[in-house]
């Protein structure tokens, strides 16, 4: 007590003014913690494919900024449009039921849609591309290389001559693949559920 009256005749407070039990300093900012792409487990395609329900998305609690360079792809996406050699055609029954979600962090991007889920790096690696199956059976294996390339993200299948591309035209997602040029819009974000289709 001795103390607390030196203190009170050095500050010119008193007794009855000081609280030892509550501490008057202001409160020390802590910064939250990152969760970085690397921290989340690859996703892969469930043996036979995911089936006609969409799986939980797998990012959702990375914080992790986008690489310098990634287009933000994110999103859930719809098909509206294709068409082939310049010229329009109608949606046939599986692209006019075409959706597809993409997720992003960091240098990360997932791709689920047709029952596969197409988790990769986009650095240019074997490595760290697609090692997953491929949609048509869900059983054939396939290593894709992943790049981001002028804003651009191109996906190259090692051994096979083909280019699978994903960018933006203003509001809509252009997805060019097996000599299709897709066009979907956005009708989502990357957590939202996908619609129910009839």
């Amino acid at each position: 007590m001795a103390f607390l009256a030196l203190l009170g005749a050095l500050t010119g407070r008193t007794d009855e003014d000081a609280d030892v039990s509550s501490d008057k300093r202001p409160p020390t900012m802590t910064s939250p913690s990152v969760v970085l792409a690397s921290d989340i487990p690859v996703a892969h395609t469930p043996a036979g494919g995911y089936g006609d329900s969409f799986p939980d998305p797998v990012l959702t609690t990375c914080t992790e900024p986008l690489v310098e360079g990634a287009p933000d792809l994110r999103g859930m996406w719809r098909a509206v449009g294709v068409e082939r050699n310049g010229q329009s055609e109608p949606l046939d029954d599986k692209l006019a039921r075409h959706i597809q979600r993409i997720e992003q962090c960091g240098n990360r991007l997932i791709v689920t849609a047709g029952g596969v889920v197409h988790d990769m790096r986009v650095d240019g690696t074997e490595e760290n591309g697609v090692r997953d199956v491929a949609e048509r059976d869900f059983t054939t294996p396939i290593t894709v290389v992943a790049t981001f390339e002028n804003g651009v993200h191109v996906l190259r299948p090692v051994g096979i001559p083909v280019e699978v591309t994903r960018q933006l035209d203003g509001d809509q997602l252009i997805w060019t693949y097996l000599g299709r040029r897709i066009t979907l819009d956005r009708i989502g974000g990357p957590n939202d559920p996908p619609p129910a289709l009839d």
